[in-house]
């Protein structure tokens, strides 16, 4: 992973050597005490480690030191047009800011937000989008290309540093999935700023969360990406989900790793249930050690194939053969095969049964 500048964002770290952060976004009337606090709630029971929310009025920002003093998870106020709501959030308690320069205003306007963050401590995240960079860039690249989104953003960094500000997280985002990923490159080479990445604007849980896992799953392969946001037109706690998902398929992070064969016409047992329900009950382990679990439709996939295994079964017909990297340990009757497999793994990372 690219080594970049550490921020402090309430009390969580990004950047530098730090983890990645999964980020969501209430969607309820922020100024609703109620409705608001318990989503964030459920956002950081759900694994999120950063959230954000809408900052559009007064009431909403006067609600602000509520969360704060309630929950104990980084609040970010999402400010756009009204400059003089950043300044009220950043009186009233927030951990960070995410402004898009190009809709607050003049410079004195963004002059002011940096000079009370500056004072109090709280990072800035500039959003880049297709709808923020200034008109002159859009212009000289003929629209919101990668290119576009990369130097816009930028542009409103070296604008936060002249008023001696450098408290900053980036983010260039897009619908178009190439275009984030290239805009995402091409900000890793020119800066040292965390980059928060995300598709945006994907649409429905299916279709979204493919897009997300190709955009942000293809930067923190490059080992780009401090921060991540899965974008769903959907209950936020199933953009945590998908993002958490995400960062396991790349590699990063403990847990189990289940790995299946897709079945095919040697299958003898409900491979397809077994691995339904292995998943479900292996959701919620969390862990720092990551194992990988197989479950495998035939002898042809497994053990040989799957040898590589922490620990797997290769199922038969109403059976199966319970084997560690490879080793064949004993058969086991159907009904028994995920029972067995949850109990090793428990075993395996040292959770009491």
């Amino acid at each position: 992973m690219k080594l970049t500048k550490e921020i402090k964002i309430g009390n969580t770290y990004i950047g530098g050597t730090h983890p990645i952060a999964v980020q969501s976004m209430t969607n309820t009337k922020t100024a609703d005490k109620e409705a608001t606090l318990n989503q964030i709630k459920s956002l950081a029971s759900a694994g999120c480690d950063i959230v954000r929310f809408t900052v559009n009025d007064i009431e909403a920002a006067e609600a602000i030191p509520y969360y704060a003093n309630n929950v104990n998870i980084p609040l970010v106020a999402d400010i756009h047009f009204d400059y003089k709501l950043a300044l009220a959030a950043a009186e009233r308690g927030i951990s960070k800011i995410r402004i898009n320069p190009g809709n607050i205003g003049d410079k004195e306007n963004i002059r002011k937000v940096a000079t009370v963050c500056r004072e109090k401590n709280i990072p800035i995240r500039i959003g880049i989008n297709g709808g923020s960079a200034e008109k002159s860039v859009l212009e000289k690249y003929g629209g919101p290309t990668a290119e576009a989104l990369a130097e816009s953003a930028i542009n409103n960094a070296r604008m936060l540093e002249q008023f001696d500000f450098n408290n900053i997280v980036l983010s260039v985002k897009s619908s178009n999935v190439k275009t984030m990923v290239d805009a995402a490159r091409l900000l890793s080479q020119m800066c040292d700023y965390p980059l928060h990445i995300g598709v945006t604007e994907t649409g429905d849980v299916r279709r979204g969360s493919i897009k997300s896992a190709i955009g942000i799953g293809s930067l923190l392969l490059d080992g780009i990406g401090n921060t991540v946001r899965v974008s769903l037109t959907e209950d936020p706690v199933l953009e945590v989900a998908a993002a958490r998902d995400i960062l396991f398929c790349c590699g990063i992070g403990g847990g189990v790793n289940i790995v299946s064969c897709p079945t095919c016409g040697r299958t003898r047992s409900n491979l397809i249930g077994l691995v339904a329900e292995l998943e479900e009950k292996t959701r919620n382990i969390k862990s720092n050690k990551r194992i990988t679990v197989a479950l495998m439709g035939c002898a042809v996939n497994g053990p040989g194939e799957a040898r590589h295994a922490d620990i797997g079964v290769a199922c038969g017909d109403k059976e199966g053969l319970l084997f560690r990297k490879g080793e064949i340990i004993k058969k086991i009757p159907e009904e028994l095969i995920v029972p067995t497999l949850i109990q090793e793994i428990k075993g395996l990372l040292n959770i009491d049964a």
